[in-house]
């Protein structure tokens, strides 16, 4: 059974409507990353953290998968079970509301929240309030179960085991500059995977790929899809 590792980014959930951190007139430019997505950010203001998430759970709520997310889901409907594994540093659900049931989120989720005391984690309300206590311990300890700069990311062990394990990695809609999952494709590469980057222009780390498909997602995503599936009939 051919496995497949597929990396997503910002750039596939952009064209419905969630900004990258790059964007012009987007939610991030109104905030300093150091005051919104870093411990010590929360710790000297959580409320205005809280603020700046429960902006992001709502944009993210009014969003619906573009043809990119339908696309991957429709790819791992049409493999046997365990042949596609989505890795996203994306926050949002748009995978999962597409039809993708194989997704690891290793940045976290908006739709989660955390306590900072016990760990424990819950579906988040739909507006966060720093006083809001634990339901596992009762501490008002909860955050957005969020990673943020300087934290590491969720499920990296099983990530590199897949990675070690891919017949191929592709990645979407990701810049190549945030380690560890810049790192990937090297990864896979050593393990000996071959290597597709689509991305709306080539990415930081383009030549590490063994090839490259440059375009808006919701254009060349459905389209390597197809053209995948149709390699197999």
């Amino acid at each position: 059974m051919t496995k497949i590792v597929i990396l997503t980014g910002a750039g596939i959930s952009a064209e419905s409507g969630l900004g990258t951190f790059r964007d012009v007139d987007g939610l991030w430019t109104r905030y300093d990353l150091n005051d919104v997505a870093t411990p010590e950010g929360f710790a000297r203001d959580p409320g205005l953290v809280m603020e700046f998430y429960n902006a992001r759970r709502r944009n993210a709520a009014e969003a619906a998968p573009n043809p990119a997310h339908l696309a991957l889901a429709r790819l791992e409907a049409a493999l046997p079970p365990g042949s596609v594994r989505i890795v996203t540093q994306n926050v949002d659900d748009l995978h999962e509301r597409a039809g993708s049931r194989a997704v690891w989120h290793m940045h976290g989720e908006l739709a989660r929240a955390r306590c900072a005391s016990c760990g424990a984690g819950w579906q988040a309300p739909a507006e966060m309030r720093v006083a809001d206590a634990c339901p596992s311990c009762g501490v008002a300890a909860t955050r957005p179960d969020i990673v943020w700069f300087g934290e590491m990311p969720y499920r990296m062990e099983e990530i590199w085991e897949a990675l070690r394990a891919a017949d191929l990695f592709v990645s979407i809609g990701t810049s190549g500059s945030v380690y560890p999952a810049a790192a990937f494709v090297q990864d896979a590469a050593r393990a000996g995977a071959e290597t597709l980057e689509l991305n709306l222009e080539p990415s930081e780390i383009a030549r590490d790929f063994d090839r490259g498909l440059h375009g808006p997602a919701s254009e060349i995503v459905p389209v390597w899809v197809e053209e995948y599936l149709g390699a197999r009939r």
